[in-house]
């Protein structure tokens, strides 16, 4: 089966929670991971999406990252949260996650 990866890092401007994650996340840059994987059966190309991961700080050692899977539902859930609570919704305004 054939995948591809597509990175992209959104930016939080204050804390945040995320359904799952069972602690708040500090505001900062994330790099958001998708793979996807080609629906071969089809005439044309078409990709599914079989995870999205984010890499946030780790909880036990600082400086480290541990790399969480997400939805990615609740993650463009929690960009609208953000961009709705930024005082300047022109500067910084993160992408939404497919």
């Amino acid at each position: 089966m054939l995948t591809r990866t597509h990175r992209e890092t959104v930016t939080f401007h204050g804390p945040f929670t995320l359904e799952g994650v069972g602690r708040p996340l500090p505001a900062g840059s994330y790099e958001v991971v998708t793979d996807e994987e080609l629906i071969e059966e089809l005439s044309f190309p078409v990709y599914r999406r079989v995870a999205t991961t984010m890499l946030v700080p780790a909880q036990s050692y600082q400086g480290s990252v541990e790399m969480l899977t997400v939805d990615s539902l609740n993650l463009a859930a929690a960009i609208d949260r953000d961009a709705a609570a930024t005082p300047d919704k022109t500067v910084g305004i993160p992408a939404k996650v497919q």
